[in-house]
């Protein structure tokens, strides 16, 4: 899938970062997806499901609250778009916690995952003293 990165955005760490975290994010929800979309023998759907989507959602998210951090002038807005950024990484850590207790072998590249978000913490500390 291409993206349309802005030039100055692209050789950003966060950012390559943000989308890494995407594309992993993607292809564990699909693997995970594929395993949690049969029905269950009482005709219930497993609701882990949807925290595999969600973590696509949040993942998505990532790159353009970067952006708008960037492009913000103001320091109080600059700070929104941050606590944005964190409750999103908060979030897709706690559903990849909850992931982990589903019913896939997508499972096993959860920790893959919460590898990339930890590292991607590490360069949010350092980005956010350059804004």
């Amino acid at each position: 899938m291409n993206y349309n990165i802005p030039s100055h955005l692209s050789e950003l760490p966060i950012y390559q970062k943000a989308m890494d975290i995407l594309v992993l994010s993607r292809n564990i929800s699909t693997y995970i997806g594929q395993d949690l979309s049969y029905l269950r023998s009482d005709g219930t759907e497993d609701l882990d499901i949807y925290f595999s989507g969600d973590i696509i959602q949040q993942s998505e998210s990532l790159a353009p609250e970067i952006e708008k951090a960037q492009a913000e002038r103001f320091s109080e807005n600059k700070h929104k778009h941050l606590d944005s950024i964190e409750r999103l990484t908060h979030r897709l850590h706690l559903n990849c916690n909850r992931l982990q207790h589903c019913n896939s072998n997508g499972k096993d590249y959860l920790p893959i995952l919460q590898n990339e978000l930890k590292k991607f913490k590490r360069l949010k500390r350092s980005w956010m003293m350059t804004l």
